[in-house]
């Protein structure tokens, strides 16, 4: 007698997570596409206007948060001093432009003396970077997290202090070296400053992905980000490696404040906890440790702010920080890792 094989139907298994994760999005992003569309047919020149706003705020953020999350990404230390050397770029390269080379410049000259001036905020922010983390944090590498990151706090009330010094409590004005004006594509007028923050912010970070990915440091640095005992026995420096990306993340962050103070025109001592802060939610948003999360979070927040304060149905300006805020703990409650983040788990 054959015995006759019955087959029994398992349930589906549903990921009742994941099906509220992909409907809140569609929903939330469907929500922001009416919104965009109602405003963009209200008025076209206003959302333009809006968005190069919003652009140029997030190529500022995003080198910001590059900082954070290099730092992160190889030795998972949030540097909440990082906003404040910020700032002391802004104040330095300000000191540099007037101070150094004198009151006022323009054309040709203006542009050379501004290079030079990138090139050396970079290297100041750099080296106080390096001096940080040879100081402050490298001691307290295999220490519980708590202990970097209440030095890390107690480093940028430091960095503040000398903020405060220097700049005074009241805010300061510096001249810029960059052309007045705009120019027209069709109907809309771009500011030159854009241009200026475009032709620095995007050499700026093709250099930073060729570092990182083609050469001899970069490969080190993602070395030490994957395993640092490892890389150490592969004869891999590591504590060069942490101060090389430290240097790097100090370089980006004077690089963000030179052009600030030249778009801006203004610094203040707590400029780097206002700036820093939204640039970290920036890191957070696109997944912190991610380089391209970064430049991605940062690109996005700065147009959500700009979209907000210059769109003529959002919130407005004194809403502005309330919006990113509120946009990170609904990214949190539905992906904590970040858009381009991975999840993962940890030793305990």
């Amino acid at each position: 007698m054959a015995a006759t094989a019955t087959s029994t139907a398992v349930p589906a298994v549903i990921d009742r997570k994941a099906v509220i994760q992909r409907y809140a999005t569609h929903v939330i992003l469907l929500g922001v596409a009416v919104w965009l569309g109602a405003n963009l047919i209200n008025s076209p020149s206003q959302f333009f206007s809006a968005g190069m706003v919003g652009l140029n705020l997030g190529m500022l953020y995003a080198l910001i948060a590059l900082g954070y999350t290099l730092v992160y990404g190889i030795i998972e230390l949030i540097n909440f001093a990082h906003g404040d050397l910020f700032m002391l770029g802004a104040l330095f390269s300000g000191f540099l432009l007037t101070t150094v080379m004198g009151q006022e410049h323009a054309g040709v000259l203006g542009i050379a003396l501004l290079l030079v001036t990138i090139v050396g905020t970079m290297l100041f922010c750099g080296g106080i970077n390096v001096a940080l983390e040879f100081v402050a944090y490298r001691r307290l590498r295999r220490a519980p997290k708590l202990a970097p990151l209440i030095t890390a706090v107690g480093m940028s009330f430091v960095l503040q202090f000398v903020g405060l010094k220097w700049n005074g409590s009241t805010p300061k004005q510096w001249p810029s070296v960059l052309p007045d004006g705009s120019f027209g594509v069709g109907k809309f007028q771009v500011d030159y400053s854009l241009l200026a923050v475009i032709a620095v912010t995007v050499p700026v970070l093709l250099l930073l992905r060729w570092v990182i990915t083609s050469t001899r440091q970069g490969k080190a640095m993602r070395a030490v980000a994957q395993d640092q005992d490892a890389a150490r026995l592969m004869g891999v420096s590591v504590n060069r490696t942490i101060s090389f990306t430290f240097l790097i993340g100090g370089a980006l962050a004077g690089t963000a404040g030179v052009m600030y103070q030249q778009v801006v025109g203004t610094t203040a001592y707590n400029l780097g906890y206002q700036l820093g802060l939204i640039a970290f939610v920036s890191a957070v948003l696109g997944g912190i440790g991610n380089i391209g999360g970064a430049v991605l979070g940062g690109l996005l927040i700065g147009l959500i702010q700009g979209f907000n304060d210059g769109l003529p149905f959002g919130f407005g300006q004194k809403w502005s920080q309330s919006v990113v805020f509120a946009i990170l703990i609904l990214l949190m409650v539905f992906k904590p890792e970040g858009l381009l983040g991975r999840p993962s788990t940890e030793k305990v």
